[in-house]
């Protein structure tokens, strides 16, 4: 049997018109492509169809034309009918199908075209009305944008919508949007969106006769029918004025609420104000609301643009946002002194990056934070996309603390280190200062390049991650769980001999995983071997709270998510200022907890004096305490800042105070130079004064635009699911997956 696929395109929602030569051709609708052949069901095909639709399987009738005859349409009702139509078209790798519904082929009776066997349909012209241009010239792209509900039409879409109830509503609403001869407008466009309602909530459908900047005529679609409408500009006036109006209609009009088309634009001003107060009106949602309220039929895509429209509306365009960059940066230094806010083009004046550092954040950083800080990026998902670079502290408290970000169009090495020579001259430190950061993407080098004094330390999240990557299809999960431990268990050693024995474990799985560990540079990550001062902070995703902001934020037009990263920074660091203010201790909260837990520890353990400033100590093992140069054998203290509680015991029994032990970071008096200055708002950044703007210099959206549909996403194994141990969802043990339960 011949297994041959052929690619059936289904077409629904659209109408047939006949030439002057009596051929049919199919317009409008939407299509999708199903994969059919000789052993494909009817039934499945039908389900098939259904489902992408949404519409009926019980009422669908499906035709299609033979190759060279597009005068005559043939019905597929029984799987043989579907086979002969995969045989008919031959060589052919595509077949156009036609969805319709029984009732409306049922009103086909009267047609004009020649007739037919049972077994065969002619369909006449549909009277679905297009909205278009004086001539009924309508572009492809206004089809697109275009949303047919045909009601009383011969081959009527299966997926059409439209109950009286819903009808009704319309009406209500929107009946005297017209009004009649002297009614006044403030543009053609409101008189064009009062018309567009107009019609809908009376029930016909219409077309231009004249539509220009001057003056607008419509009249009703239905021949014959004498309801016409003629609006021009008021002399001397910006006003739209309705001249003349032939109020009656001869034809059937709203008993048989004849088809219209609602555009996007239409559909996204319906949704606006519920947009506005839901900023995650999903797509799905708005289709099922429009149907409901207004008995019109969205399909995703639509609805989709439709909230796009609505969105742009709201925010504003994200063109014009890029426009506005210039305004916007110097808008920052202008409102807060000392910020940092710069942006570059390419060539063709397309977007490149712009790079924001407030002084608030800056001056916070120098005075209070420890000289640590986290590079990460996160992709943005607006309409132009790009990637979103930041550079975050820790403050006194472990909170996350913000010091500078960019916008760019790709993650590249040359992004990274212009971000990083920009982030230099803004913190401008002598200080030696630990990055926290990915070893790929160009940051080895970039980092090293650009801070020659700093340290880098490898992010151990990104670490593991390209271990698990590395490993994953050679190891069960299992395997690599336990291996995936204990390079963190590696990572975390303080001492030589821990490292090595977790490392060793690692060994005992897998020699090749053990020299993967090796050769990835164990002194970038293991406290055991890394120079610089990390605090047991070990992964760049510490400012997981930053990009939260940001993915609420990222579908804003450029500025509009600036600003808006921008009052999320002000509000928090007024809010800790206004909290540190009750503080009534040394240290904050955090630190504070710390110290007295290593307190109550100290006090189970022995005190031998040695000579200076050395001495024993002794409890579940045996450490040496140096005080004057803050330094424990256990490394507890040098690895976090806050005395251990060897060191503590110390400090009792030679009468000393913890306190003065303690890196200044952790101070309350501290922590509030981190957030002594504030952030001040950026007015008018969404609607700059035209006087405002600076024409001397263009920005244009960069090249790159979000691809059409829902983004398709590689799902990556998360190391947290990785580092957990594997759990039977059927037993509910450990060890093991259902699959392989014994109890199966």
């Amino acid at each position: 049997m011949d297994t041959r696929k052929v690619i059936a395109i289904c077409q629904s929602g659209g109408e047939f018109v006949t030439d002057t030569d009596g051929l049919l051709s199919y317009s409008g609708g939407d299509a999708y492509a199903i994969d059919i052949d000789q052993q494909t069901s009817l039934s499945d095909f039908k389900s098939e169809i259904a489902e992408m639709f949404n519409c009926n399987v019980s009422t669908m009738i499906i035709k299609y034309f033979l190759p060279g005859n597009k005068r005559t349409l043939i019905t597929v009702s029984k799987d043989k009918d579907l086979q002969r139509m995969v045989s008919f078209i031959g060589d052919a790798n595509t077949v156009d199908v036609f969805v319709m519904s029984e009732e409306g082929t049922a009103r086909n009776n009267n047609s004009i075209m020649p007739g037919s066997r049972s077994s065969r349909t002619t369909v006449s012209e549909g009277i679905v009305p297009a909205i278009a241009p004086v001539g009924g010239v309508v572009d492809a792209v206004q089809c697109m944008d275009q949303i047919d509900v045909a009601n009383e039409v011969p081959a009527r879409s299966i997926c059409s919508g439209g109950t009286d109830e819903n009808h009704r509503k319309a009406a209500q609403q929107w009946e005297n949007t017209i009004t009649g001869v002297g009614q006044r407008f403030n543009s053609f466009s409101e008189f064009r969106e009062a018309l567009h309602k107009y019609s809908i909530a009376h029930g016909f459908a219409y077309k231009y006769k004249k539509n220009d900047s001057h003056r607008v005529t419509v009249k009703c679609k239905s021949q014959g029918c004498p309801w016409r409408i003629y609006a021009s500009r008021l002399s001397t006036t910006q006003l739209i004025c309705i001249k003349k109006m032939h109020y009656n209609h001869t034809c059937e009009g709203s008993a048989v609420k004849a088809g219209y088309r609602a555009t996007r634009g239409w559909v996204g001003s319906i949704i606006k104000e519920k947009l506005k107060d839901s900023p995650n009106y999903k797509p799905k949602d708005i289709a099922d609301d429009i149907k409901r309220e207004y008995g019109i039929q969205l399909n995703y895509s639509q609805a989709w643009r439709a909230k796009e429209i609505a969105r742009e509306q709201l925010q504003g365009s994200y063109k014009e946002a890029y426009t506005q960059l210039p305004f916007f940066c110097e808008k920052i230094k202008e409102t807060n002194p000392g910020s940092f806010a710069t942006f570059t083009t390419k060539e063709d004046s397309s977007f490149h990056r712009l790079f924001v550092a407030f002084r608030a954040s800056i001056s916070g950083f120098q005075l209070g934070c420890r000289p640590l800080i986290f590079l990460d990026s996160t992709p943005l998902n607006s309409k132009y996309q790009g990637e979103l670079f930041a550079a975050t502290a820790v403050d006194g408290n472990d909170g996350i603390f913000p010091v500078a970000f960019a916008v760019v169009d790709t993650e590249t090495e040359d992004n990274w280190r212009w971000f990083l020579q920009e982030l230099k001259l803004a913190i401008s430190t002598s200080e030696q200062i630990t990055f926290v950061a990915d070893f790929q993407n160009g940051l080895k080098n970039s980092l090293s390049d650009t801070f020659e004094k700093g340290y880098h330390s490898y992010c151990l999240r990104h670490l593991a991650e390209k271990l698990n990557k590395d490993l994953k299809g050679q190891f069960s999960h299992e395997a690599r769980r336990f291996m995936i431990n204990d390079f963190y268990a590696a990572a975390y050693a303080p001492k030589l001999e821990t490292f090595e024995r977790s490392i060793e474990n690692i060994k005992g799985i897998s020699s090749e995983a053990y020299d993967w560990v090796i050769k990835s540079e164990p002194e970038h990550w293991a406290n055991a071997f890394f120079n610089g001062a990390r605090y047991n902070l070990l992964s760049s995703n510490f400012g997981q709270q930053f990009y939260s902001w940001v993915s609420e934020a990222h579908e804003l037009p450029i500025t509009q998510m600036i600003d808006a990263l921008r009052g999320k920074m002000m509000e928090t660091i007024y809010a800790r200022r206004v909290e540190s203010n009750q503080w009534m201790t040394k240290l904050t909260p955090s630190k504070e907890e710390m110290l007295q837990k290593e307190t109550f520890v100290a006090r189970t353990l022995q005190v031998l004096f040695s000579q200076g400033s050395t001495f024993e100590v002794r409890g579940e093992s045996i450490d040496i305490v140096d005080i004057d140069n803050w330094d424990c054998s256990c490394k507890g203290w040098q690895l976090t800042g806050v005395p251990c509680c060897h060191a503590i015991a110390v400090f009792e029994c030679v009468g000393r105070s913890p306190y003065d032990y303690c890196l200044r970071y952790f101070t309350v008096e501290n922590y509030r130079l981190t957030y002594a200055e504030s952030i001040h708002p950026v007015p008018n950044v969404d609607r700059p004064a035209q006087s405002e703007l600076d024409v001397a210099v263009t920005v244009t959206p960069p090249p790159t635009k979000r691809p059409p549909g829902r983004p398709k996403m590689k799902q990556v194994e998360s190391i947290d699911i990785i580092k957990r141990q594997l759990q039977c969802s059927k037993c509910k043990g450990l060890g093991h997956n259902r699959k392989t339960c014994k109890l199966s």
